[in-house]
């Protein structure tokens, strides 16, 4: 069976969306099940490098997401007085790969859940059990019990799925850091777009297309603490005095709307596929956001395992998928982990190197490191 059948996507976050309407383009018929009463997370952005746009082209939605979002002009690394360590040569970029674009997420979820038929999300619906019986798949749920000949686990970096068919699987690991993100309200100036990198914290601005900004400020902290109600006074307390824009920035941010998570990722797992089930975007190879990659390839995934689907039989198939997705994912996470645990840095003198390296490094070589990553094209 191929090109046709039931699957039930399980989760309906950016990646699950995404292989809903792979998998629907292909002529499969496709229930998502998602445990939240709604999708979509208001307060931050998402930046969508051009392998990604590459995927969300393949989708039948990529020029929707170029008209919601603002091509990046601006990007790079500055140091903690301010000073550029290295500058992004965005023209260069986009001619050599394709755009970077920024989006607030609602809007992203927005595009996505609009290009499914009514009725495909299901909202508010848990999943509890997954089951393989060889020709196909028992979902257990809160809503009873459904079968499919296609399961994709896409319910994130906790997943349900992957704990009843890996149950052997190492659990997410915390990475020794954790970010505030959040939205600015209108500006009256354009701030510049990149990073500001001091000793163990990080700061990041994203223009977005309604003249707003997009933050995200990162520091070593314990796993797990919280300042409930007072998480804006952290981000100020830590930022506030750090170079323009960030001030400016902060005084446009609402301090209710501040997201606060501990950054985790998944070590790498044996393989994506168990019978007629296969893990997608977090589920599978939950990475850290230093690469900007997590929705990318969680969107990648969706374009190639609908691919590979329309040529074989399910179980060739999802073979084919786990060797298409497995190494390069985890490649990517690997390198992502690293260039977080270098940002991250604190003592005065590794810093110091640190920022001398980035400095003396050419930005033509940045760009070619980034081949491997933003060359990718959906399969045929």
């Amino acid at each position: 069976m191929n090109g046709s059948g039931k699957a039930i996507v399980v989760g309906g976050g950016i990646g699950g969306l995404a292989a809903a309407i792979a998998l629907i383009r292909r002529g499969w018929r496709v229930e998502v099940l998602e445990r939240a009463s709604e999708i979509g997370e208001v307060g931050s952005g998402i930046s969508l490098w051009a392998n990604g746009i590459r995927a969300l082209d393949a989708l039948g939605v990529g020029a929707a997401v170029r008209a919601a979002g603002l091509m990046e002009a601006e990007g790079g690394i500055r140091d903690r007085s301010g000073r550029w360590l290295s500058k992004t040569d965005t023209v260069e970029m986009a001619r050599r790969y394709g755009p970077l674009i920024a989006i607030r997420r609602t809007d992203l979820f927005a595009i996505l859940s609009a290009a499914l038929p009514e009725g495909t999300l299901r909202l508010g619906v848990t999943v509890v059990g997954v089951e393989n019986l060889g020709s196909s798949v028992k979902i257990t749920h809160g809503e009873g019990v459904s079968e499919a000949d296609l399961v994709i686990g896409a319910d994130g970096i906790r997943s349900v799925v992957r704990e009843a068919l890996w149950p052997a699987a190492r659990g997410p690991r915390y990475a020794g850091y954790t970010a505030w993100r959040m939205i600015t309200g209108p500006l009256d100036f354009a701030p510049p777009g990149g990073e500001i990198w001091g000793r163990g914290e990080r700061f990041g601005v994203v223009p977005l297309p309604d003249g707003c900004a997009y933050l995200f400020a990162v520091a070593d902290a314990p796993e797990g603490e919280r300042h409930p109600d007072r998480e804006f006074e952290q981000v100020r307390a830590r930022f506030a005095n750090w170079p323009s824009p960030i001030p400016e920035t902060l005084a446009h941010v609402d301090p209710t709307s501040v997201l606060h998570h501990d950054i985790y990722d998944l070590p790498p797992l044996a393989g994506f596929v168990r019978g007629r089930v296969a893990l997608l975007g977090d589920a599978a190879h939950a990475m850290t956001p230093n690469l900007g990659q997590g929705a990318n390839q969680a969107i990648e995934d969706a374009v190639t395992l609908a691919a590979v689907l329309a040529h074989d039989p399910v179980p060739e198939a999802l073979a084919a998928y786990d060797r298409l997705r497995r190494a390069r994912t985890a490649g990517i996470a690997r390198r992502s982990r690293l260039i977080g645990a270098v940002a991250q840095w604190s003592s005065t003198p590794a810093t110091t190197v640190r920022d001398t390296v980035i400095r003396l490094s050419p930005s033509s070589a940045v760009l070619r490191s980034l081949d491997s990553v933003l060359n990718w094209q959906p399969p045929e």
